[in-house]
C-alpha cells in the first residue's frame, strides 16, 4: 500500500506530467478518489471526478511546451490525513515557469480533495 505521501508525489509527478490522457486516467483510479475534488483557485468552481480533471490537466498540457515537466522542491510532508508538496513547473534545468504548493486530503488512502496554491510573480 502506497503512503499518503506517496500519493501526493505520484499525483504530481505521474498523472500531472503524463501527456497521455488515456494512461493518466488509468493511474488516477489508483490514487485518487473516484469523487475527487479540485481546487484551482479560490475564486473558481470546483472540478470534481476523473474525467473533468482529465480534461483540466489536457488542456494545460496543451499551452504547455512539450518540455515542461514538474518538479518536486521537497518531498510531500504528511500530518494525519493532510499533506503538502512544493514543485516547479518548466523545462527542467532551466528557471521554473511557475511554482507552487499542492495540499491534499486523504481517505481511505486515496486523494480526496486536492488544493493548488500557485505562487503569484513578485512584482519589482
Amino acid at each position: 500500500m502506497k503512503t499518503s505521501a506517496k500519493l501526493l508525489e505520484d499525483s504530481l509527478l505521474v498523472i500531472w506530467n503524463d501527456r497521455n490522457a488515456d494512461s493518466r486516467l488509468e493511474v488516477m483510479k489508483e490514487i485518487y478518489d473516484p469523487e475527487i475534488v479540485f481546487y484551482e483557485s479560490n475564486d473558481g468552481q470546483a472540478i470534481t471526478g476523473y474525467e473533468a480533471i482529465n480534461d483540466v490537466i489536457s488542456a494545460l498540457q496543451a499551452q504547455w511546451p512539450l518540455e515542461f515537466m514538474f518538479e518536486l522542491t521537497s518531498p510531500a510532508k504528511a500530518n494525519h490525513q493532510i499533506q503538502h508538496i512544493g514543485w516547479n513547473l518548466g523545462i527542467p534545468g532551466q528557471p521554473p515557469a511557475a511554482s507552487g504548493m499542492d495540499v491534499a486530503l486523504i481517505e481511505n488512502h486515496k486523494i480526496k480533495s486536492l488544493f493548488l496554491f500557485l505562487n503569484l510573480p513578485e512584482n519589482k
